[in-house]
């Protein structure tokens, strides 16, 4: 068997094939190392943030412990930890592995973490993202125990490509730059969802009314009356979800699992039927254990798991809303027993619900729809960025693809 031919302007290294005027190189070889502190202070009342591997977003700067823990210098001296200064990069070396941030200010680190002080030699955000890219070095030399772990020499010998300095801050830059991209993607699908938070619970409970609906034919606002579920629109009822829907029932016990037809369960899909049970729109209600409470929607043919509970509306509302409403009401407060979690279908047939004009459980239902569809682009958007990203870090920690700097 030949072997594979190594393309003009590379070399074959410790780390792969990597451009000809680029090095191999271990992480000692340019950087310091920190050995976190032994001991766990049993005093937090100074400033400088206890960092722990949850305080870790991968590929983010690290400015606060956010269990709030902050210790002094005095304390740290006190447990053996040194002060891990801004700008070192931080991973995760014990069960999970290979999580990586920069340190947005001065730190301490507990037992799971270490810190690499970068010389100048290696720009400290690239030697971040060469290190993400070493995945399976580190489950290589990790021990293999339940809790796989990472020691100091592990980490010390990963090995890393080494280009100039400059072409090293023109590579951490290009992934910075998607980084952010990811980041804003984040916080902006948070800020839609909260969003639609605010407004289901405003709509699904008539605070707000839609502008269609929220005046009487001569222009006069529309008022309030006082119910059981308190204050709500003039022309609103309270009803039993029981009597807006034709069934509610549990599912059926399918052991034949080797259909076509999507089962579903507590959790959403969990196989496939030979035969559908079910031919419409419905929605679903996990039933049992620690998903007990959880809404879906399903519509097409499909089986249900006995662990579930259907639901299905009569022909005067729409079932959207209706999936709505409980979605916001947060049907898990409902769910009871401590050994086996259980929510049963005479308490769903006996929740109240608030129910408007078919009308406008339609219009509610569609504008929450609008919204759902809004943060669905955007998380396409986000999972694309991040494949673009993963692309990005493969062809250009490698040389396979250069940079002008």
């Amino acid at each position: 068997m030949s072997d594979v031919k190594i393309p003009e302007g590379y070399k074959q290294t410790e780390v792969g094939v990597i451009p000809e005027d680029w090095d191999s190189i271990k992480v000692q070889d340019v950087c310091d190392f920190i050995v976190p502190g032994r001991n766990k202070p049993q005093k937090f009342d100074g400033d400088i943030p206890w960092i722990t591997t949850p305080d870790l977003i991968d590929g983010r700067a690290v400015f606060f412990s956010r269990s709030g823990l902050k210790i002094s210098k005095e304390v740290a001296k006190t447990v053996g930890s040194k002060i891990v200064p801004a700008g070192s990069v931080i991973m995760s070396c014990v069960g999970e592995l290979g999580l990586v941030a920069i340190a947005g200010v001065n730190i301490v680190i507990n037992q799971q973490l270490h810190a690499f002080l970068p010389s100048k030699k290696i720009d400290n955000y690239f030697l971040m993202y060469a290190l993400k890219d070493q995945e399976s070095y580190f489950h290589g030399a990790a021990t293999k125990t339940a809790l796989p772990y990472l020691n100091k020499d592990n980490c010390n010998a990963t090995p890393l490509p080494l280009p100039s300095i400059q072409e090293q801050t023109a590579i951490a830059t290009a992934l910075s730059d998607v980084d952010n991209l990811i980041q804003s993607l984040e916080k902006l699908i948070a800020k839609k969802e909260a969003i639609k938070t605010g407004t289901m619970q405003q709509l699904l409970t008539g605070k707000t009314r839609l502008p269609e609906f929220a005046t009487h034919d001569d222009g006069s606002p529309k008022g309030f009356k006082q119910t059981e579920l308190g204050r709500i629109p003039e022309d609103w009822e309270v009803s039993s979800l029981g009597d807006l829907s034709v069934q509610i029932k549990s599912g059926k016990n399918i052991k034949d699992k080797s259909g076509i037809y999507p089962l579903y369960g507590s959790t959403g899909q969990i196989g496939k039927c030979k035969i559908p049970s079910y031919n419409q729109e419905a929605i679903l209600v996990a039933r049992v254990g620690a998903n007990a409470g959880r809404v879906n929607f399903v519509d097409g043919k499909y089986g249900v798991s006995d662990n579930t509970i259907i639901i299905n509306t009569n022909s005067d509302n729409s079932i959207q809303f209706i999936k709505s409403w409980l979605v916001q009401k947060d049907l898990n407060t409902l769910v009871f027993g401590s050994g086996q979690p259980l929510i049963t279908g005479t308490q769903l047939k006996n929740l109240l619900i608030l129910s408007p004009s078919k009308n406008e459980q339609t219009a509610i239902a569609t504008t929450l729809s609008d919204m759902d569809a809004e943060i669905q682009t955007l998380q396409q958007r986000l999972a694309k960025t991040k494949d673009i990203k993963q692309g990005m870090m493969q062809q250009l920690l490698t040389g396979k693809v250069r940079l002008a700097y």
